[in-house]
């Protein structure tokens, strides 16, 4: 695997930092809804971008 330049790992710092945000903030909005459904769609969310994360921590390995 060749190695990641300069501009390649900020950018996917950035994309990083943006996942993990989003993961963050929709595990909060699932925490303090009320409605089941909207809830769970939450969850769900945050699990994909949870996913997506874990995705491009493998790139730095």
């Amino acid at each position: 695997m060749h190695s990641l330049s300069e501009k390649e790992l900020s950018a996917l710092n950035d994309l990083m930092a943006d996942e993990e945000l989003l993961v963050k903030k929709f595990k909060m909005l699932s925490e303090h809804s009320q409605d089941q459904e909207i809830q769970a769609k939450f969850k769900e969310i945050s699990t994909k971008h949870q996913g997506h994360l874990n995705s491009l921590y493998s790139l730095l390995g």
